[in-house]
């Protein structure tokens, strides 16, 4: 499938060359990625419509969340966040990928159906053969109503199954009725500045009654370009969990367009969305840990070499915040507070020039005062 015209920022096929989708190099594909992540520039938005239009961020630790609607969003105040979890407009649960995402209140009810079934073959590969699913409908009932009397931790909840459940092992019912039953992260985790154990209950009881959307994995799928497009199928089922998209794209083709990218694979995409050409200027932006920006297509050349992939993303799943120059991940940042001083230490894997440093220090400045509004004193430190 072709468009009438090429999209802005993507140039014609030569007169006489082979007809086919236009092909879209690796800056092109960057500087798509980063106008939809609203890295580019940044959008005046209430934060909950900036989480929708991102689809849930990543939100493996309960801070990155923050610093990433910062980087995006103008004139972004951390109490908003704080805010609209504590008012459960928005609140955080396993989704895409079998991880923690913060997503608002209409989201959660969307997206969890659709994402059940990665839930359901971790618990099979957990489970092999035996116990049987339907064995384990007593426990999820009794798991459910313990933790829609109150909120649970882990460790408490595998307490309480244990004695009602003397046999079984208490570890495996604990992680079956994860799978198994949508749970929300309850304040005051997920609240900047607040600390506190990670607490349990279900969405049903968090929520309270309400009519949940219609789950459509179309839907997803076209959100998801409009997020990260443009993207391939592989990308598409990277960044979801959800296996066998190829069927959902070739339904929604006649709503796409469709590219190339220099290795050849097929790329789909929105008609309208944003396309800007591959020489327009990206600024420095600090990304935070975990960001989906950096785990959402199987080939990430788009944003990050290999070489500091490797960097990034440790052995034991932690994603380290990293920040952008000419839009590409340049090296790894770190923010603490000590002593009543708030730190941002900045770690390039490539010389900085003087004006990308100057930007840098200018956003991690803001960035600190944002964060930690009442420290005795601000420094951004950059590493040899």
């Amino acid at each position: 499938m072709t468009t009438d015209a090429s999209p802005k920022g993507v140039p014609a096929p030569r007169s006489g060359a082979a007809a086919g989708p236009p092909v879209l190099g690796r800056r092109a594909l960057n500087r798509a990625l980063l106008a939809r992540q609203m890295l580019l520039r940044r959008r005046a938005m209430p934060a909950v419509e900036a989480i929708e239009h991102l689809v849930g961020m990543q939100s493996q630790a309960p801070n990155p969340p923050y610093v990433g609607l910062w980087s995006r969003l103008e004139g972004f105040a951390f109490d908003e966040l704080a805010q609209l979890t504590r008012d459960r407009a928005v609140l955080r649960m396993v989704l895409m990928r079998g991880t923690l995402h913060l997503v608002s209140a209409r989201d959660a009810r969307a997206l969890r159906p659709l994402t059940q079934g990665i839930l359901d073959g971790y618990l099979r590969t957990r489970l092999g053969e035996a116990p049987a699913a339907d064995g384990l409908d007593a426990v999820i009932a009794h798991a459910r109503t313990l933790l829609e009397e109150e909120p649970r931790s882990d460790k408490e909840l595998r307490t309480l199954l244990a004695e009602r459940f003397p046999d079984a092992d208490a570890e495996l019912l604990g992680f079956a009725v994860r799978c198994r039953v949508p749970l929300v992260q309850v304040p005051p985790r997920g609240i900047w500045g607040a600390s506190g154990l990670a607490k349990h209950t279900t969405l049903d009881a968090w929520l309270g009654d309400g009519e949940p959307p219609e789950p459509s994995v179309d839907a997803l799928v076209l959100r998801y370009l409009g997020a990260f497009g443009p993207a391939s199928v592989q990308d598409a089922q990277q960044w979801s969990g959800l296996t066998r998209l190829g069927e959902v794209v070739e339904r929604l083709l006649p709503k796409l367009v469709v590219f190339r990218d220099e290795n050849g694979r097929t790329l789909y995409d929105l008609p309208d969305a944003p396309r800007p050409g591959p020489d327009v200027p990206a600024p420095a932006r600090l990304v935070p840990d975990f960001d989906n920006l950096l785990l959402s297509h199987t080939d990430r050349a788009r944003i990050i070499t290999e070489e500091h992939r490797k960097r990034v993303f440790t052995v034991n799943g932690i994603i380290r915040a990293t920040f952008l120059v000419d839009g590409f991940v340049h090296g790894m940042w770190k923010m603490e507070k000590k002593r009543g001083t708030a730190v941002v230490r900045i770690d390039p894997f490539l010389p900085v020039a003087d004006a990308d440093r100057a930007a840098l220090a200018d956003e991690a400045e803001r960035l600190l005062a944002a964060a930690h509004p009442g420290a005795a004193a601000y420094a951004v430190e950059f590493t040899a």
